[in-house]
């Protein structure tokens, strides 16, 4: 795993482990007690996509039960509501906001006034509650940098990129090395970064041929992303492995604490380590890669 120079983020918690994200639909109790068991670092109850029409309302019950019942662990638990706008999206939120979830993550987000429609919607939560939000319309590309900063003022703490969506209304082919996408996966990754957001990369839909995946995953973990939005939970060990800290990163990251915290080296900016310039900066990324590992047993 290489953490990019320009990953110092801490808004929000931005230091736990977020490589695996798996989504659930909130209607199907039997997954939701299975994902209590599963080794990903966060759970995505969902209530928009993965939950029909008439199911949405017992299927927000549900979620809010689960996360009042608890047992998730160490593990983020989000609900994913439905739109603000959709006849569903208000009762969602007021629901979420006094529920025991660690975030609500809502969809198809275009601009900052919606971020902060939302951000008004969860006035009443408590303070730890976060707001992650979709990136997945084509008006959401243009506004990336607006949006991001956005987590100045408001809950906002994580992004998920919503490839499919994109593609959809983009009309273009998302094919296994995810072409078309490519400058706006880069472009969503600087942009979260400038203002300390956390982002995961989008769902892989092939669950069945997990080398598929695990490139994939690995394309994902070059753009700098946290970790991974998945679909299945045979998508969660790889995913897992692709985003944990490598024994050489950690090799790296404990020479650079090492080397800072030098006497001769007290104060300075930038020194050398192993023969190459190393600036404060690393050694923030270095401390974030080590503090990773720890939290995920990493030895």
């Amino acid at each position: 795993m290489t953490v990019s120079s320009s990953d110092t983020g801490t808004h929000h918690g931005a230091e736990r482990p977020r490589r695996s994200a798996l989504y659930l639909p909130a209607s199907n109790a039997k997954a939701i007690a299975k994902a209590r068991t599963l080794p990903c670092d966060m759970v995505v109850l969902d209530l928009e996509d993965a939950v029909a029409p008439e199911a949405k309302e017992a299927a927000r019950a549900a979620a809010i039960a689960a996360v009042a019942e608890g047992g998730f662990g160490q593990r983020e638990v989000a609900i994913r509501a439905n739109g603000i706008d959709t006849e569903w999206g208000a009762a969602d939120l007021a629901a979420i906001a006094a529920s025991q979830a660690d975030a609500v993550l809502v969809p198809k987000v275009d601009s900052p006034e919606h971020i902060a429609r939302y951000h008004a919607a969860l006035s009443g939560a408590a303070p730890r509650m976060q707001l992650w939000t979709m990136i997945e319309t084509c008006e959401s590309v243009g506004n990336l940098p607006a949006m991001a900063a956005m987590a100045r003022s408001t809950r906002l703490s994580l992004w998920i990129m919503g490839t499919n969506d994109l593609a959809k209304e983009m009309r273009a082919q998302l094919t296994p090395c995810r072409t078309p996408f490519l400058p706006f996966l880069a472009m969503a990754v600087a942009a979260a970064r400038s203002h300390g957001l956390s982002i995961l990369d989008g769902v892989c839909n092939e669950f069945r041929d997990l080398d598929i995946f695990q490139a994939e995953a690995r394309q994902g973990l070059m753009f700098g992303f946290d970790g991974k939005s998945l679909i299945h939970p045979a998508q969660i060990d790889p995913c897992n492995t692709v985003f944990s800290p490598s024994e050489a990163d950690l090799d790296w990251a404990r020479g650079v604490i090492e080397a800072f915290a030098l006497p001769e080296n007290q104060g300075k900016g930038a020194i050398r380590v192993e023969g190459k310039m190393t600036e404060l900066l690393h050694l923030e990324q270095a401390r974030r890669l080590v503090e990773i590992a720890r939290q995920i047993g990493v030895r």
